[in-house]
C-alpha cells in the first residue's frame, strides 16, 4: 500500500484517544520526513532493505512490527544518528546525512527506548540536557532554565518536580520527565522509540494521551514505535507496518488493522472488531501462528 493513502486525523485534545475526521495539520512544510530507497544493515545482518516512506508534516504515525524488523533503526536514521548504506533520508527536504549531529538535533528530537541512569541528577537538570543542541557546551555551563525548559516541564505537568531527584521517581514519572527533556529541544519533529515500555497500563495511557495533546498544541510531526497494536490503532492516525526490513502495510488504522495484518506482520491469528464508543479497531489475538520451521 502506498504511503500516500488517505489518513484520518487525531482528536485535537487527544485526552480520550478518539479520532476527529478532517482535522487540518498546521505544522510547517519543513517538518516532513522522507526515506527514499533506504538500505541499512550490520555485517551479516541487513535491517532495512530499500525502504520508501514519506511522513507528512503534522502527522502522528505509529511504526509497528516484530522485534528486529527495523522500526528503531528507522527512527535513528531519521534523527541523523545513523547513516544509510544506500538511499537518502530527508528532513524538510534536506539530506540528514549532510547535517551535523547538533544541527540535526535542532530539528528533530528522539526519545530513546531506554537511557542510562544519572545518579544525583534532579528533574530540572535532566530536562535542561535537552537544550544542548540549541545552547552548546558553553551555554550549558551557565545553567539556568530558559523558556523552552519551562514550557517542556509545564507541558508534561512536572514543573513542581524540578528539584526532585530523578532516582526517586517511579517508572511512569521518569518517562514523563524524559519526554519533557525531548520537548526541551524545541523541535518540530518528535520521534519516540517505544515510549510505553515497562510502564503499567495507567502510565501507558497517560504518556500516550500527553503525546497526542502536545502534538496538537505544538503542531508537531510525531513518529512513534509501539509494540501494542491496540494503542497504535487508538492513538495514531497512520500505521506503518514493517516486516523483514520492508514496509508491508501503510494507512489509517481503520483500513489496515485486519486479521491479515495480525497474521502477516505480527505472526498472530486473531480477530478485529471496533470500539463501540471511539470506533477505532480493537484486536483480539487468539494464538501465535504455526512456526514455519
Amino acid at each position: 500500500m502506498s504511503s500516500s493513502t488517505t489518513r484520518t486525523a487525531s482528536d485535537a485534545a487527544g485526552a480520550s484517544g478518539t479520532k476527529a475526521p478532517g482535522a487540518a495539520h498546521a505544522a510547517g512544510p519543513g517538518t516532513g520526513i522522507e526515506l527514499a530507497g533506504v538500505t541499512f544493515g550490520y555485517p551479516g545482518r541487513p535491517v532495512l532493505r530499500g525502504v520508501d516512506l514519506r511522513i507528512e508534516p503534522g502527522e502522528l504515525t505509529a511504526l509497528i512490527g516484530l522485534n528486529g524488523c527495523g522500526k528503531s533503526t528507522l527512527l535513528r536514521l531519521a534523527a541523523g544518528l545513523l547513516r544509510p548504506t544506500a538511499g537518502r533520508v530527508l528532513l524538510g527536504g534536506d539530506d540528514v546525512a549532510r547535517l551535523s549531529r547538533r544541527a540535526a538535533a535542532r530539528r528533530v528530537a528522539l526519545l530513546h527506548q531506554a537511557a542510562p541512569a544519572v545518579p544525583g541528577m534532579t528533574v530540572g537538570q535532566l530536562v535542561r540536557q535537552g537544550r544542548y543542541a540549541a545552547r552548546g557546551p558553553l551555554g550549558m555551563l551557565g545553567g539556568g532554565e530558559d523558556a523552552a525548559v519551562r514550557r517542556a516541564l509545564a507541558d508534561v505537568g512536572v514543573s513542581d518536580w524540578a528539584e526532585r531527584p530523578v532516582d526517586a521517581l517511579s517508572g511512569g514519572e521518569r518517562q514523563r520527565v524524559r519526554l519533557a527533556m525531548a520537548l526541551a529541544q524545541d523541535t518540530r519533529v518528535l520521534l519516540l522509540d517505544e515510549p510505553t515500555t515497562y510502564l503499567d497500563l495507567r502510565h501507558q495511557l497517560e504518556v500516550l494521551q500527553t503525546v497526542v495533546r502536545i502534538r496538537a498544541e505544538r503542531d508537531l510531526t510525531v513518529v512513534m514505535v509501539l509494540h501494542d497494536l491496540a494503542h497504535a490503532a487508538r492513538f495514531a492516525e497512520r500505521l506503518v507496518a514493517l516486516r523483514d526490513g520492508l514496509v508491508v502495510t501503510d494507512g489509517p488504522p481503520a483500513e489496515v488493522v485486519t486479521p491479515r495484518l495480525l497474521a502477516e506482520v505480527l505472526d498472530v491469528q486473531g480477530r478485529v472488531g471496533r470500539d463501540p464508543v471511539g470506533g477505532w479497531p480493537v484486536c483480539y489475538p487468539d494464538h501465535p501462528m504455526p512456526s514455519s520451521n
